[in-house]
């Protein structure tokens, strides 16, 4: 069975400034979802995308995402008012038969597909939950209410997580049930840890970096260019391979 992978996309975005909706500012001439939905579908592991779009702009996200996800089925539904609602909301579309559910920021618009499949490996290794993490490269402290340090964490036991998240479907859905009323959690690993589940930490990638203020368009942009380039350079010597194939390494 197929994975399906959650896009919550349904947020504002005002850390990177008056615009659209976060999930629809450019990145090279396209919007960071199509960017982002574009790789997921790419994923072999992936059959479905569930898309939690603003509520006025669902049929608009629909139209631009159908020429996008080739044979992976889509579908879009209208967000909330915070990331977690649409999650519940995009989980809903979810049939009962899928058993591993990713959850994917539209913000982070370049992840590898590699990676992707290195989450869904995970859980259906046993895994209930499965992040990724890079470590940090910087000092990190906790401090008070007052702004004084109270601890430096050991930041070789530190990681910065990312996305996709990957969960088995049935856990995620108890997570979110269970949430109720309570407490936002800033990701869905955070829901599943307060079931008691573990979750397993997988290395994650600098490429799937998250776009939340303007310098980060700029870095998307280089990472995009390099991609581009390393492409256009193999297709040159494979060209150069066929033409004089004596002359291959």
């Amino acid at each position: 069975m197929p994975a399906a992978v959650l896009v919550p996309a349904a947020g504002r975005g005002e850390r990177l400034g008056p615009g659209a909706p976060k999930a629809l500012r450019a990145l090279a001439g396209e919007p960071l979802l199509v960017h982002a939905v574009r790789a997921l579908a790419a994923a072999p592991s992936v059959g479905l995308v569930v898309v939690a779009a603003p509520a006025d702009a669902v049929e608009q996200v629909r139209a631009l995402l159908a020429g996008v996800v080739g044979t992976t089925a889509l579908e879009v539904v209208a967000g909330a008012g915070d990331r977690q609602g649409s999650v519940t909301a995009a989980l809903a579309a979810v049939p009962a038969e899928v058993d591993v559910v990713l959850v994917h920021d539209a913000a982070r618009p370049l992840v590898p597909v590699a990676l992707v499949e290195a989450v869904v490996a995970a859980v259906r290794s046993g895994a209930p939950a499965v992040v990724p993490g890079v470590p940090l490269s910087d000092t990190v402290k906790r401090v008070d209410a007052d702004g004084v340090v109270v601890e430096t964490p050991e930041r070789a036991h530190l990681r910065a997580v990312q996305t996709p998240q990957g969960f088995a479907a049935d856990v995620l859905r108890a997570a979110h049930a269970a949430a109720g009323g309570g407490p936002v959690a800033t990701d869905d690993a955070g829901l599943v840890e307060r079931l008691g589940h573990p979750v397993r930490v997988v290395p994650g990638s600098p490429d799937a970096l998250k776009v939340t203020h303007p310098l980060d368009l700029v870095l998307a942009e280089a990472v995009l260019a390099g991609r581009r380039g390393a492409a256009h350079e193999a297709a040159a010597l494979h060209q150069a391979a066929a033409v004089h194939p004596q002359e291959a390494p």
